[in-house]
């Protein structure tokens, strides 16, 4: 059974979250190489390239949801708190140290 190009074209919505998984990949392996490189001149080139792809991301992520693609959903004040009393408890642990 052959497919025609509209039976394997990506709509806009589907199009835009495969480009943010993706930029969402490449700054996991930048992070990866950047936290392996030992060389200040490699570090910094991949610095450069997961900043470029941070603003990228958060491009596509920005199109996405004035599109109504994305959905966001606002952190209950509760669990806000805790978390922020957890983040000062391990501050203060680290601090301790």
């Amino acid at each position: 059974m052959k497919q025609s190009k509209m039976d394997t074209t990506l709509c806009e919505k589907d199009a835009l979250q495969d480009l943010l998984d993706t930029e969402k990949l490449l700054m996991n392996y930048y992070s990866v190489a950047l936290t392996e490189g030992s060389s200040k001149a490699f570090r910094k080139e991949i610095l450069k390239h997961y900043s470029a792809h941070a603003e990228t991301q958060f491009s596509v992520f920005e199109q996405m949801l004035s599109r109504g693609y994305y959905q966001v959903q606002p952190a209950a004040k509760m669990l806000l708190d805790q978390k922020t009393e957890t983040f000062s408890k391990v501050c203060k642990q680290i601090s301790a140290c």
